[in-house]
């Protein structure tokens, strides 16, 4: 059988996105329609709107296929849920996970549990029904900060979060990132599970879930609006939704692809990439104290 004939039925094959409506799902789902794919497993939280979906561009599929988007309502913490998505998947995108710019009333509650026992839901899942590969959609939040990486060189995959340094600072969402990866990990060495995993920075771009802002896009937001937040804790890069869409889709794809990447442009101190928005959209009323932090 040649090469082509080999991609195309792989993409004939089930794959699942979970958090397949939010900010990146939906640019996921979007690649992988654009890609071929004619079998897509989209996980949602349960109540949550996922109706953009089965609008987009080649959602609807030929006989004897007329949907090529199929919407599971599945909680993370809801194994026997996680499991009826993945049922039939040959690869699995594990997107979802909860992120907020709001202090959490009850970090362990609101985003640990979700992080780390929603991927053990997903990657148990995986292991019950053969997938071929997951692709774990961590964080740079997984990677910095890291007070102890030495000062001059550059931050790479092998760095991971302080998380003594990230509780003392209630920075909840790095602690939940690098919790839920790191069980990802163990639970592959111990299974014998192919996992793959993939850190984007602050993710930015055009919106195609329909009236909610995600977190990554509201930081812009709330920056262009003057916020006074200085962030001197908070270094970040930033990288197009697109961009991260195709890199997850070039993971899955690419039998030698292991381990963690990186996804971003660089990574800066906050007040740095104030200062490059302030530049590209001096109408807007960013503080010039917050840039100078």
């Amino acid at each position: 059988m040649d090469e082509k004939k080999k991609r195309k039925e792989k993409k004939e094959e089930a794959v699942c996105v979970t958090g397949a409506n939010g900010f990146l799902g939906s640019w996921l789902v979007k690649t992988l329609l654009e890609e071929g794919y004619t079998r897509i497993h989209a996980s949602v939280y349960p109540a949550s709107d996922s109706s953009h979906l089965l609008n987009l561009p080649a959602a609807c599929g030929l006989p004897p296929h007329d949907i090529n988007i199929t919407i599971f309502e599945a909680d993370l913490l809801d194994a026997d849920a996680v499991a009826r998505a993945i049922e039939d998947c040959h690869g699995v995108f594990h997107v979802a996970s909860p992120c907020t710019l709001e202090d959490p009333t009850d970090p362990q509650a609101e985003l640990v549990l979700p992080a780390v026992q929603g991927t053990l839901n997903v990657l148990q899942a995986a292991l019950r029904f053969g997938v071929r590969r997951v692709v774990l959609t961590s964080s740079i939040s997984a990677m910095v900060p890291n007070p102890s990486w030495p000062p001059h060189k550059p931050f790479d995959e092998s760095s991971w979060t302080d998380l003594d340094y990230c509780k003392a600072r209630q920075k909840w969402y790095p602690v939940s990132k690098t919790l839920g990866e790191k069980a990802a990990w163990d639970f592959a060495e111990k299974h014998g599970l192919d996992v793959v995993a993939i850190h984007p920075a602050t993710c930015l771009g055009p919106l195609l879930q329909p009236s909610t802002l995600n977190a990554s896009c509201a930081v812009l937001l709330n920056l262009l609006h003057g916020s006074d937040d200085t962030q001197e804790y908070h270094w970040l890069g930033a990288v197009h939704v697109q961009d991260v869409a195709k890199a997850q889709l070039l993971l899955f794809e690419t039998p030698a692809a292991s381990g963690r990447y990186l996804c971003t442009n660089g990574t800066f101190q906050f007040s740095h990439f104030a200062d490059t928005v302030s530049k590209l959209y001096p109408q807007f009323p960013l503080h010039s104290w917050v840039i100078a932090a």
